[in-house]
């Protein structure tokens, strides 16, 4: 046997989707619907880290968006730098926001695309930096 698990398997789906989604993501920046590509980005965040906790203990948490909360049961909340805490808080403030249609338009505008240019290039950084860390 070689060590592959049926935990393995939860890890691999978690970051499948993280895969596809990015491509999502990609897509949406080219067709400048840029409220939508940061929400993509949130879930790609969120999905990684979900692989994390799965592959280290064992436990699918579906149900918990909060992504600090998430690093900090995957044991990686201080393995991550200033600029992925930062990158977490922009996603958060922005789905917070963008679950709330009142916000909607208010976010739209302030979505640049440079911005969401940046907000792309570092959740791909983010998953590339989760699929490195060991026991995921």
């Amino acid at each position: 046997m070689d060590g592959y698990n049926h935990m393995d398997e939860k890890v691999d789906y978690w970051l499948a989707l993280c895969d596809d989604d990015l491509n999502t993501a990609k897509a949406l920046w080219k067709s400048n619907r840029l409220l939508h590509m940061g929400i993509f980005c949130h879930m790609i965040v969120e999905r990684s880290l979900k692989a994390v906790v799965t592959g280290r203990t064992g436990e699918i948490p579906h149900r918990i968006h909060d992504l600090q909360k998430l690093a900090a049961r995957g044991g990686i909340l201080d393995n991550l730098s200033e600029e992925q805490f930062a990158l977490m808080d922009r996603l958060t403030s922005l789905r917070i926001e963008a679950r709330n249609p009142e916000h909607n338009e208010k976010v739209s505008g302030t979505l640049t695309v440079e911005y969401c240019a940046h907000l792309l290039a570092d959740t791909e950084a983010f998953l590339c930096w989760i699929k490195q860390q060991p026991g995921k």
